[in-house]
């Protein structure tokens, strides 16, 4: 039987150089490319395809920004599916990045300039906004969207007899200074991404906690600094061409800079090949790359307990509960 990846936000960027490099692990894999855009998401198919012909790809249409298409792809995916052995939970947002540049003048003449660039800490803020679900942006597509989808295919991830992967695509810039139970989605402050990507830290330690005894497991990634849509929008492609030199420079001190999505991936693709069990919970894995271009996997312990990743949870659960509410009470009007 075919090993079954789902795969979010798989038609650019980490998720589309993920999908080639898993077919060229194992080209008896039936990828499921979860995207928003079905055009974008059937021309990635079709390429797929043709390059690895004995592949099965098939799409489902889900937006984790949205709680209705996430109820919808997980109907969807549980009459096609019987279960799932991997699901990566790729897609995510910055929205429209503001470069704080007194800090980047004051980091470059510092100690901490390798540190600034590889983490972007201190570096970015952004401007975040309200779905229609009533939720902040960055949080409902980085976190709790995913949070739904996993809740909604437990009868598809749960299965004691061989074990399901959840592989988060999380970041360097998950920063525990800019996460806060008084306000898990980060209504009130200007660094959503960091928030976010710790937030997904946290909900990975407390899914371990709740469901490693019934063969599902969670792991965290980080894929590096690289070049893609999102860093293309904080400085013009031109200005990254300007600097690559420095960056070059840098990556002989520094393994962050894995530079493109091909090199990124390389945390997410040795997963893949692991006994899930034998993952330490409170581990983050980190793509990495040598200064003449070889990759590796390292990782580093994450800057969090267990009780604190539980408290998330019990929240997430609380939110999830509320939200169910408002929906039935909708649909009981109309």
């Amino acid at each position: 039987m075919r090993k079954v990846v789902l795969i979010t936000g798989a038609s650019s960027g980490v998720g589309l150089a993920l999908c080639r490099r898993l077919l060229e692990e194992d080209d008896a894999l039936h990828l499921c490319l979860a995207c928003r855009n079905m055009s974008k998401a059937e021309a990635v198919r079709t390429s797929l395809l043709a390059s690895h012909p004995a592949a099965e790809v098939s799409i489902v249409q889900v937006d984790v920004s949205s709680l209705p298409s996430v109820f919808q792809a997980t109907k969807e995916l549980k009459q096609r599916f019987q279960r799932l052995d991997y699901v990566y939970l790729n897609a995510g947002i910055m929205p429209n990045p503001q470069l704080n540049i007194k800090a980047l003048f004051r980091g470059l003449f510092s100690r901490k300039v390798i540190h600034m660039f590889s983490t972007a800490e201190g570096l970015l803020t952004q401007n975040d906004k309200i779905t229609p679900d009533g939720l902040q942006e960055v949080f409902e597509t980085n976190v709790f969207g995913h949070f739904i989808l996993i809740q909604e295919l437990e009868s598809l991830l749960c299965h004691s007899e061989s074990p399901s992967q959840l592989i988060w695509t999380s970041s360097r810039n998950a920063k525990k200074s800019n996460f806060s139970f008084e306000d898990v989605q980060h209504s009130k402050g200007q660094e959503p991404y960091s928030s976010s990507k710790y937030a997904i830290d946290l909900l990975s330690v407390a899914l371990n906690r709740h469901f490693n005894h019934q063969g599902l497991y969670s792991s965290v990634v980080c894929p590096g600094t690289m070049l893609t849509n999102l860093t293309y929008g904080i400085l013009p492609h031109f200005v990254w061409m300007l600097i690559m030199p420095i960056i070059w420079l840098l990556r002989f001190f520094a393994n962050a800079f894995t530079l493109t999505p091909h090199n990124g991936t390389e945390a997410l693709v040795w997963l893949f090949h692991q006994k899930p069990e034998s993952l330490n919970p409170l581990v983050k894995y980190l793509s990495a790359t040598t200064g003449f271009g070889s990759n590796y996997v390292t990782s580093k312990k994450m800057d969090l307990d267990e009780d604190t990743a539980e408290k998330f949870y019990q929240k997430l659960l609380k939110l999830e509960k509320e939200i169910r509410v408002t929906i039935q009470k909708t649909n009981n009007q109309n």
